[in-house]
């Protein structure tokens, strides 16, 4: 499903930050976040190949496995999973339709003037409702912006994690990456452990101060969780034991950093009870594929969600380490909320040529305007038009494509392969 008439009317309500509305709505259809544990993962980037490794690998222990992340590429399917299995188009009309007559009687109820929730809110509510009624042992759940005031900060964790922290969303959550890191550590609860990524020192010492301060205990990645390179894979170590080695099914450099937080957070659950022998991790690991992240879909073309500084600086590490064997272009296309020039220099030295674009999502930047902002930066930059007309021209001009700036992007060049 694309998506339906429910979620396209509550899309022009915008992003509401706040716990105390869907709090009281899950109250009001009977608290289905209650029903399971959770595993809670945030971060800047890395998120979504943290979340998709551990519930591979719980599905791969025999543990039923809800996986809750976001955006979604092409379908809303995608958000809500159950052992990898997306929510079916039947299952997910029906439970828009009874959850949006649930978030109208409840507006009536509390004296609201208008149905309550937003589109994330109402998309989380039916994860939640749908894990409960399938009966998970277990949820994974990426948090959507930020932590302390995100959406999923309803669920009950068992183990959370913070992937990484950069700059990105600052309007929200904060000019600095103290201020982000404190946002991000407002998942932290009192008594669950937590597995905390590569993170700058500043963000280091406001995680710690906040863990400290709610009473969470931290593992630490390079500290506590350690990763190794080794001729037959990576080898992750952990105060419960070693894994590996395993070559992560992820691609990329920066993949190393989130296999270590996904083994973390894995002994961690262990280290409870779970019964997670080292095969299912290791499945997890060699299996845990997420579409968009660095995804070959033909020969020459590869797309990449890469839409902040921190994602284009990972992409630019795994292009410098790729030989170019011939012309080599980028086919870039964002949203109107970030600064187009200082997300794409990374990229810059390792193409022959940008090719800007747009997908038909509404923030979309035109490609003649997003052209003109990034001239002057060093290769060659041309206004593409829109995707079905620009990736075509792209994979004509050049011998390697790289498609990038934006989820919605990747998503729409998907659709059109077919992927």
């Amino acid at each position: 499903m694309i998506t339906h008439p429910v979620l396209s009317e509550l899309a022009l309500a915008g992003v509401k930050l706040g716990l105390d509305e869907i709090r009281d709505f899950l109250g009001w259809i009977g608290h289905p976040e209650r029903a399971f544990p959770a595993v809670h993962v945030a971060g800047t980037n890395g998120k979504g190949s943290v979340c998709t490794t551990v519930a591979t690998a719980l599905t791969a222990a025999g543990l039923r496995t809800g996986l809750n992340t976001s955006p979604h590429l092409e379908h809303v399917n995608e958000r809500v999973r159950v052992d990898g299995v997306p929510i079916d188009d039947d299952a997910l009309d029906g439970l828009l339709r009874e959850l949006d007559a649930a978030r109208r009687a409840f507006g009536a109820a509390t004296g609201r003037s208008q149905a309550p929730l937003t589109y994330f809110e109402l998309t989380t509510a039916l994860a939640l409702v749908w894990f409960a009624r399938q009966q998970v042992d277990v949820a994974v759940v990426e948090v959507g912006l930020g932590g302390r005031l995100d959406a999923t900060g309803v669920v009950r964790p068992a183990v959370s994690a913070v992937t990484g922290i950069g700059l990105d969303h600052v309007v929200e959550l904060g000019p600095d990456l103290a201020s982000i890191a404190r946002e991000k550590a407002g998942i932290f609860r009192p008594g669950v452990p937590a597995v905390v990524g590569r993170v700058a020192p500043e963000a280091a010492e406001v995680l710690a101060e906040v863990a400290a301060r709610v009473g969470t205990p931290l593992w630490w990645v390079d500290r506590e969780v350690t990763v190794s390179r080794e001729p037959d894979g990576l080898v992750i170590a952990t105060p419960r034991g070693r894994v590996g080695p395993v070559w992560p099914a992820l691609a990329g450099a920066h993949q190393e950093a989130n296999a270590a937080v996904s083994v973390g957070v894995l002994h961690q659950l262990a280290a409870q009870g779970w019964a997670l022998p080292d095969e299912a991790v290791v499945h997890g690991l060699a299996h845990g594929r997420i579409a968009g992240r660095l995804e070959e879909l033909a020969p020459g073309l590869v797309v990449d969600g890469a839409h902040n500084v921190q994602a284009a600086e990972a992409l630019a590490a795994w292009l410098a380490s790729r030989p170019r064997t011939g012309r080599r272009l980028l086919l870039w296309g964002m949203g109107e909320d970030r600064d187009p020039r200082e997300v794409v220099a990374p990229l810059l030295p390792h193409v022959d040529g940008v090719l800007t674009t747009r997908c038909a999502h509404p923030k979309a930047r035109q490609a003649d305007a997003l052209a003109l902002a990034l001239q002057g930066l060093g290769p060659p930059v041309t206004a593409g038009g829109r995707v079905e007309e620009a990736l075509p021209r792209a994979r004509a001009e050049a011998d390697e494509v790289i498609v990038a700036g934006s989820l919605y992007l990747v998503g729409a060049v998907r659709a059109l392969l077919g992927s």
